[in-house]
């Protein structure tokens, strides 16, 4: 479904990326786990536009997405749930999840999948008036991730869901990524918190430095013993 082969991406005369490739089948969840500055943000932000790559390709169900604008990328299927949440503060929990179904048209559907936002968050429901910038961080995580549902995408790329949690709302947001992919959706994940990523992705990818270092199965990765003392606390 996704397919990135040999990406480069500079910062100035930093070289972030170097020849990265990775792949993501359809109806996967694959995490790229590495330290802070690894690469992972950056491999996300090339994947779906937001930062120009200086060779190679990303491929999404087929089709180049190099020259493609980030705009333009979430109406082929692609949503991407930044680093941060990135929800827009002023503005209320109603108003970002309609702007997350700005290229739809399709009434009854809209409204069909802003029920099912609720559904997997209740929380939302209850605050459906209130400003944005007033949630609590689960809470605005929990509407960067509803936002993005409702481009009705075939695949979401998600950049460090569990940042600054508490690790019972970690909990509940990791258990609606494994809900979110069981329904149909395939997913990219990048998360400082190895063992929970692991846990519940197929694959992964390890990240050094703009280097793919390691990548197989998440079970196997999650028992590897470099892999426990790097990136697990062990």
């Amino acid at each position: 479904m996704l397919k990135v082969e040999n990406i480069n991406l500079y910062y100035g005369v930093i070289h972030a990326l170097r020849d990265i490739s990775l792949e993501v089948k359809q109806g996967e969840i694959v995490t790229l786990i590495g330290a802070n500055g690894a690469g992972k943000t950056s491999t996300l932000r090339a994947i779906s536009g937001l930062e120009p790559i200086k060779s190679g390709t990303v491929t999404f169900k087929g089709s180049e997405l190099n020259k493609v604008p980030a705009n333009k990328i979430v109406s082929l299927g692609l949503s991407h749930v930044p680093e941060g949440r990135r929800v827009f503060p002023q503005l209320s929990v109603l108003e970002n999840l309609e702007l997350g179904a700005y290229l739809r048209n399709d009434k009854a559907g809209i409204k069909q999948d802003m029920e099912m936002v609720f559904a997997k968050f209740p929380r939302l429901k209850e605050r459906i008036k209130q400003q944005a910038g007033t949630l609590s961080g689960g809470e605005q995580q929990m509407l960067a991730i509803g936002r993005a549902l409702m481009n009705r995408p075939e695949m979401l790329i998600l950049d460090e869901p569990s940042m600054g949690l508490a690790p019972l709302v970690v909990k509940d947001i990791f258990d609606t990524i494994v809900e979110i992919n069981k329904s149909g959706t395939t997913i990219l994940l990048v998360e400082q918190n190895a063992n929970m990523a692991l846990a519940i992705a197929h694959r992964a990818y390890v990240l050094e430095t703009g280097n793919i270092v390691k990548s197989g199965d998440a079970q196997v990765l999650l028992n590897d013993e470099s892999i426990k003392s790097a990136y697990l606390g062990e």
